[in-house]
């Protein structure tokens, strides 16, 4: 299906690009218009645009079969940042959807969301804007899944070794995850009917390779797997 992914020019974005192309879908990554392209968006139909444009960004979804939601507010002065992309950006995403018919949603919120009493509020309340940004999209009427992923990392070489931690929401309070496996279960999650309606926590955790001959340490877990 042609796959509309906002956020790509992210560090978590041009990974959710990446993994859509692998899996044979056209993918259309909507960047701010000021964003440097990383390598990861090559084959990708790249619009820029920003998500303040309504005009701009209904014509973007149109004719596309999924959204995947990876835009997310930067550390700035401004601290009214996290408001306008996490809650705003994310309400502006979901007319767009539905104006243009875009049914299924997968939104990138982060652990911990709507917990008051956390150290990431400092930045402007982020975590209070993103559940209201989930609520939006719960109360949307679309065939969503929310995805809440740990503390974000950027390496890629141990990926094997890393086993997902899943679970629903509010269960999870600390953990980390690289960006690679969140991309993965964003895409596992419009391919799994059983995703729709749920929010669901991820973290992940390295285990020791096993020995030759002894088999896995600890076995693989999927968001599939989780779901069943």
């Amino acid at each position: 299906m042609l796959l509309a992914v906002t956020g790509a020019s992210g560090k978590t974005g041009w990974r959710v690009v990446q993994e859509a192309l692998q899996r044979g879908h056209q993918v259309r990554a909507i960047v701010r218009p000021g964003s440097s392209l990383p390598e990861g968006l090559s084959g990708a139909e790249v619009v820029r645009l920003q998500l303040g444009d309504r005009a701009a960004l209904t014509e973007a979804l149109r004719g596309c079969g999924a959204l995947v939601i990876a835009t997310g507010a930067r550390p700035s002065v401004d601290l009214s940042g996290p408001l306008q992309v996490d809650a705003f950006g994310v309400q502006r995403q979901i007319e767009a959807c539905r104006a243009v018919g875009v049914q299924r949603v997968v939104l990138v919120s982060s652990l911990c969301a709507g917990l008051w009493r956390h150290p990431l509020n400092l930045f402007g309340l982020i975590l209070l804007w993103k559940r209201l940004g989930e609520r939006w999209l719960e109360q949307s009427g679309l065939a969503f899944t929310v995805v809440r992923p740990g503390g974000l990392k950027e390496q890629e070489h141990d990926l094997d070794l890393q086993r997902l931690q899943v679970s629903g929401p509010d269960q999870q309070r600390d953990g980390s995850i690289p960006r690679r496996l969140v991309a993965q279960v964003c895409l596992d999650a419009l391919e799994i009917p059983a995703s729709v309606g749920r929010i669901v926590e991820i973290t992940s955790r390295s285990v020791p390779e096993a020995p030759a001959g002894d088999g896995e340490s600890a076995p693989p877990v999927s968001l599939k797997a989780w779901l069943a």
